[in-house]
């Protein structure tokens, strides 16, 4: 589990590994997902009461079963712990204020020759939020997801929730009615997002899907994607740490198994110049492990894709990694914002000794929805451009045109595209 940068003779092979942490084998489930969404498409309703009952084991006894009912929403909510209450009404809070100050705005720029250009931003009319429930149900995904588009505009927001055996589980009903949601189906997997993708006579068809989930999940996504928009194509969950000689050992090892507990085929890396609080954290994780009553589930994530990796120096431990590019950033150094022009790629990044991981998973405000398995490289976390478009506005007046007409016409002649030229020429003096 520990190794060098310098006495590990496998250091490259190993460290290959661990960069292939996120890879997800879709092949071997594209058919199965790909059956789903043809019977979704041709079959709809019938085709979802189907595979509700194969795999949440429970049978709707009409369309209007497969939705849920505000009514229960309310009654969640007003039952709820007033700590807890307290708790989701300030996670609300934070995470509108945060997402508030993202929201685009729309401009334009207006030249001396009276051409007008700019950009408007719109919101999309519709989107599908995918909140996972099967081994555990997450209030908090379904903030990080309706909040944003709230904060976007969009009119109808639809949200597909698995609920084995008919129960849908409280704090999430709870937290619906919180968000003020109204139309929330008690569908999951990859019929679910084929759901949203293409419609059924209960659930509409959206423009863009946002969520997370498993493999079925994230290929059915992958597969539709083109039909509506998506967000990312989100893994396992991982946190990184880089870590210097002040960092406490055991603050280290429990954020590393606050990854681990998610799944199995989490990742928790941790990169440090001190070869002392390396083998202290190893030490950690083991006390640690059998505290945690997902100690299985984390015992398997650590010994199987977690990692100790002693670097010669702090700039090394940083290309690392950026390399490693991921999901969760911790920075647990005695001046983590001096490093912080030099990290490159991570989905969120948790500065200092004070800021683990778990606090931006609920409270902080920022979105939790991350990119995971390196491609924090090229994706952003979700936010409320995922529920905007962008439409350019162009607009030319007489004395523009024929300043820059003969250019464009030019070009367009080139190009051997005739109408294109003589729709110009036309409009020059």
């Amino acid at each position: 589990m520990i190794f060098t940068t310098t006495s590990s003779q496998n250091f490259e092979a190993q460290f290959e590994e661990l960069l292939g942490r996120g890879k997800m084998d879709m092949v071997h489930v594209s058919t199965i997902v790909g059956s789903i969404i043809d019977e979704i498409k041709k079959d709809k309703n019938s085709a979802l009461k189907s595979h509700i009952a194969k795999f949440d084991k429970w049978t709707p006894k009409n369309d209007a079963d497969l939705k849920i009912d505000v009514t229960l929403m309310k009654n969640a909510y007003d039952v709820l712990d007033k700590d807890l209450k307290a708790a989701l009404h300030l996670a609300y809070d934070r995470i509108k204020v945060y997402h508030q100050k993202q929201k685009p705005k729309s401009w334009f720029d207006t030249e001396e020759n009276g051409t007008i250009l700019g950009q408007k931003v719109t919101p999309v009319d519709s989107a599908g939020l995918y909140i996972p429930g099967g081994k555990a149900a997450y209030p908090s995904s379904l903030l990080m997801n309706v909040i944003p588009a709230q904060v976007a505009g969009v009119e109808k927001i639809v949200i597909c929730t698995p609920t084995p055996d008919n129960e849908p589980n409280e704090l999430l009903l709870a937290a619906c009615h919180l968000c003020g949601v109204s139309e929330v189906y008690k569908v999951g997997g990859a019929s679910a997002i084929a759901a949203m993708a293409y419609g059924t006579e209960t659930i509409p068809k959206v423009d863009v899907i946002t969520g997370p989930g498993n493999i079925f999940v994230a290929t059915a996504k992958k597969m539709v994607f083109g039909d509506v928009n998506i967000d990312m194509i989100a893994g396992p969950s991982e946190i990184g740490i880089l870590a210097d000689e002040s960092a406490n050992p055991s603050h280290m090892a429990i954020d590393m198994l606050s990854q681990a507990e998610h799944d199995e085929m989490a990742s928790s890396i941790l990169i440090t110049t001190s070869e002392k609080l390396a083998q202290e954290v190893k030490k950690e994780i083991e006390n640690w492990l059998i505290k945690l009553p997902r100690e299985e589930i984390a015992r398997k994530s650590i010994e199987e894709r977690g990692a100790i990796i002693v670097s010669k120096t702090m700039d090394e431990a940083i290309i690392l990694m950026n390399k490693i590019a991921p999901e969760h950033l911790e920075v647990a150094t005695n001046n983590p914002f001096e490093l912080l022009p030099y990290i490159k790629h991570a989905g969120a990044i948790f500065l200092g000794h004070n800021t683990p991981e778990a606090i931006g998973d609920y409270v902080a405000g920022p979105n939790h929805t991350l990119p995971t398995g390196g491609t924090a490289k090229f994706y952003s976390p979700l936010g409320v451009e995922n529920f905007m478009k962008k439409s350019s506005i162009i607009s030319f007046s007489s004395k523009a045109i024929n300043e820059i007409g003969e250019a464009c016409a030019m070009i367009a002649n080139t190009e051997g595209l005739t109408a294109h030229e003589q729709s110009v020429r036309v409009r020059l003096n």
